[in-house]
């Protein structure tokens, strides 16, 4: 009798901004390894979740959302998105539940032309539509694409999303893993400190603020014989006004952003976190393509 052959493959996480693509990611990891907020566009990199199975490892990828680009940082952004398309085994096209019932989404649909690989489409949020409009949609769309499947889910329950992976890694192809099986991301740690302290600026700010933010990690160095690690950064922003609200009335709000997201790092790295913050001016650094290049986004 032969054994169950190991599968491995890459699969795209895609869809518009703020639909829980990264909330799922870190559903199905069981760690937090992506930023969340109710904000658009919080994400901006691709991001690899890296999920093993008994006889399958599969490589997620967080994308940005998709959504028409006006800044250099926003066409950065739609490229990653549309990018992470080419080269993968399998793609999850999430979508909100309440939005099937609006119709077709051009934007989305034009992106899976030509797609010669196996598309699921992912149907979020399900815990917030009553069902007979959840099953309509669902009906209406089936007809717009050759889905190979529609699985409805709540990210936010994980209702659904056990399904969802099972499904995935039966489509994957036989192949062996490409990452050991004890490390959730490929990302350097550096870049989750930064994405970590970037998120509590978009959960404590609001307006043009988060939109207008950067963080770079400066210096990151391990202390075994203090048993801690020592953590300097920076935030950008790009207005003198953008840098006296991030520091706040006597440093208030940069010292809020500080301790949270001291926590999250200090939980990253199981060990304890001295973080020091700094706030610096880089006008228009969004559409300045050397500073995007230092700041990690070209």
């Amino acid at each position: 009798m032969s054994e169950t052959p190991f599968r491995s493959g890459f699969v795209a996480i895609i869809g518009r901004p703020n639909v829980g693509k990264s909330t799922l990611l870190n559903r199905i990891l069981g760690e937090k390894i992506v930023i969340t907020s109710d904000k658009p566009q919080t994400t901006r990199n691709r991001v690899r979740g890296i999920h093993n199975l008994p006889g399958a490892q599969i490589v997620f990828i967080d994308t940005p959302g998709i959504h028409p680009a006006r800044s250099r940082l926003n066409r950065y952004m739609l490229e990653e998105a549309l990018s992470s398309v080419r080269g993968v085994d399998v793609i999850l096209l999430l979508v909100e539940a309440e939005s099937l019932a609006r119709g077709r989404d051009d934007l989305l649909l034009d992106v899976l032309g030509g797609i010669g690989v196996p598309v699921l489409l992912v149907v979020n949020k399900i815990d917030l539509v009553r069902k007979e409009t959840l099953l309509e949609g669902i009906a209406s769309h089936a007809a717009l694409f050759p889905f190979r499947e529609i699985v409805p889910i709540s990210a936010a329950t994980g209702d659904g999303v056990e399904l969802l992976v099972k499904l995935v890694s039966e489509l994957l192809p036989e192949g062996v893993a490409y990452f050991p099986d004890d490390i959730l991301t490929d990302l350097p740690e550096r870049f989750v400190v930064a994405e970590m302290i970037r998120e509590k600026v978009f959960r404590l700010t609001r307006d043009e603020v988060p939109f207008s933010t950067a963080v770079v990690v400066d210096s990151f160095t391990e202390r075994p014989e203090k048993g801690l690690v020592s953590i300097s950064a920076t935030i950008i922003v790009e207005k003198d006004s953008q840098k006296g609200i991030l520091i706040g009335r006597r440093g208030e709000m940069l010292k809020r952003i500080g301790t949270l997201a001291r926590k999250d790092v200090e939980r990253l790295l199981d060990t304890k976190v001295y973080l020091e913050l700094f706030v610096r001016v880089s006008r228009d650094w969004r559409d300045d393509r050397r500073m995007l290049k230092e700041f990690g986004y070209e």
